[in-house]
């Protein structure tokens, strides 16, 4: 499959999981509800999210394209992973005062038996904030990323002219 087909294919899958299980976990909603109400508050990291790792998606198929060795899956895609699930897991607490996610009402009691009060408190207070720093992070593996890129792809053309 082409890059660009792959990446994009990706990040639609990102954003459609995303919409899926803010429409699972909001049954007092109707689902097109549910979904306005993510995108209300949330469209910067729903679309940042499918952008971001559609990006990564995207260069790691173009270096394997060019018969680059990046070691990018290991690395990226692990960060990008756990950063995409941080990313999502703060933003979902931003949607409950809407009766939104109403699921992570639950989860949201129990994480002071897990991580203490003070922790809870910081991670729901500043959760707006904590998702957009997942999606920095996701953003700076796909940067990391095209920065090897560029920077093997550089080096091939210096031993080519040689």
């Amino acid at each position: 499959m082409r890059p660009i087909r792959k990446a994009s294919l990706v990040g639609i899958i990102t954003i459609a999981v995303y919409l899926t299980v803010v429409v699972i976990t909001t049954p007092a909603l109707e689902p097109l509800s549910a979904i306005s109400a993510a995108f209300q508050l949330n469209s910067v990291v729903i679309i940042g999210m499918g952008l971001g790792i559609g990006l990564q998606v995207f260069l790691s198929e173009k270096s394997k394209m060019l018969g680059c060795k990046l070691d990018v899956k290991k690395k990226a895609f692990g960060g990008n992973t756990g950063s995409t699930a941080a990313t999502s897991f703060f933003s979902f607490f931003s949607l409950v005062p809407l009766g939104c996610c109403g699921w992570w009402l639950y989860a949201l009691s129990l994480l002071p038996s897990v991580v203490g009060t003070g922790v809870s408190a910081v991670l729901i207070e500043y959760s707006q904030v904590l998702s957009y720093v997942g999606l920095a992070i996701i953003f700076g593996f796909a940067g990391l990323t095209a920065y090897k890129l560029k920077r093997e792809m550089k080096l091939r053309q210096s031993f080519s002219l040689s």
